[in-house]
């Protein structure tokens, strides 16, 4: 039996939501552990938090520099073997790097950088040192979105011709930027966000479930976006239409003031034979409709389900999976091929979201930003 793989983590100490949801997701398959961490930019708390995560004191870090390099020091049966980035955009590209240059494998949360020109960057000392890049774009995680992958895949819907995605919050509907929230706090600010606020922190998911489900490249936006705080100067809302590779229509609607809405993620993609629908606030569910036939529902470990989707299904039908499951899925598939790679083996499917969706994401992001500034002008998305 393969050991388990260990987990350093950058970020993620007392008080952080994403951190907390990073440790659960990676625990769920048994295959990953936690063995040390530099968890936030304080030293004290860096500490304390791992020491209330019981990690050994000796391997709670105060900086990422820190631990990159001890690590890399301690015996090949003790190092952590990968690092997960779990701090804001400005903090992704700093310890990424250097952990890829010092032989760790990376998971990163998205958007991958803070600019495009760290993302390309990261690219190029990914290739170059031949480590893993694993991206958070968690929703492909989901057992129903792989279904819906594999659907359209098999040209069971025929020739995708329309798509409309959406990602509703209403979180930033009022100025708790101005409050003590620091999650917040550091997505209205350019300098550790990036030139896109809720295109980077929610548009760039929907950007990557539309390319993960179709199979397609989104080639030019229109973008108007909106920025609806008092003095916010990053969008917090925005409406998009996108044209496909394959001559396929869309729509993007994005917003983090549209009151009432929690996290309202959703898809439809529309075929020549037949449409898909589904949602993140009902995970369970991918609706069908047909030309010829009547709707259809299906659900985890139900009727129906192509091998891709039961590959990912944990528990017996009629047990709800959602964020977590999801979530673990991308680590475990992570987790499986540097397994194989520890193990000289090979892998036949890379199924998680790589430093190229990364590129793809923040591509989606310039060039949505260039065409709000044109007044919604299209602009096409370098393919590169």
């Amino acid at each position: 039996m393969s050991r388990k793989l260990r987990m350093g983590m950058v970020g993620g100490g007392a008080g952080s939501f994403i951190g907390d949801v990073h440790r659960k997701a990676a625990a769920i398959d048994g295959m990953i552990e936690l063995v040390c961490g530099a968890f936030s930019s304080s030293v004290e708390k860096s500490i304390d938090s791992g020491i209330a995560l019981n990690l050994d004191k000796s391997r709670c870090y105060g900086t990422f520099e820190e631990m990159i390099l001890k690590e890399k020091n301690l015996p090949e049966d003790v190092r952590m073997d990968f690092v997960a980035i779990v701090t804001p955009n400005h903090m992704h590209f700093p310890p990424a790097k250097l952990a890829l240059e010092n032989g760790f494998h990376v998971v990163c949360d998205k958007p991958i950088t803070l600019t495009l020109e760290e993302a390309e960057a990261l690219q190029s000392v990914v290739e170059t040192r031949g480590k893993l890049f694993a991206l958070t774009h968690n929703y492909t995680g989901n057992s129903m979105v792989k279904q819906a992958k594999a659907m359209v895949a098999k040209g069971e819907i025929g020739v995708v011709r329309k798509i409309q995605a959406q990602y509703l919050q209403g979180w930033l509907s009022t100025s708790v930027e101005k409050t003590e929230q620091k999650q917040a706090a550091w997505r209205v600010d350019p300098k550790k966000s990036g030139i896109g606020g809720a295109l980077g922190d929610i548009g760039t998911h929907a950007e990557n479930l539309i390319e993960y489900i179709t199979g397609l490249k989104i080639e030019e936006i229109a973008a108007d976006l909106g920025r609806f705080g008092e003095g916010r100067v990053l969008d917090d809302d925005g409406n998009m239409l996108i044209r496909m590779e394959n001559g396929a229509k869309g729509t993007i609607s994005i917003s983090q003031i549209a009151l009432g809405e929690e996290n309202n993620l959703g898809i439809r993609v529309y075929g020549t034979k037949g449409s898909l629908e589904w949602y993140q606030e009902n995970p369970n569910e991918l609706i069908t409709r047909w030309l010829d036939e009547p709707k259809k529902i299906y659900t985890p470990n139900g009727n129906g389900l192509h091998d891709e989707a039961l590959e990912v299904c944990r528990i017996p039908a009629g047990h709800p999976e959602g964020y977590l499951e999801a979530f673990a899925t991308i680590y475990k598939n992570f987790a499986m091929h540097l397994t194989a790679i520890n193990n000289k083996e090979t892998i036949e499917k890379i199924d998680y979201p790589t430093v190229e969706d990364g590129i793809r994401g923040m591509k989606f992001i310039y060039a949505a930003v260039e065409s709000d500034k044109n007044n919604a002008a299209w602009v096409k998305i370098d393919q590169k």
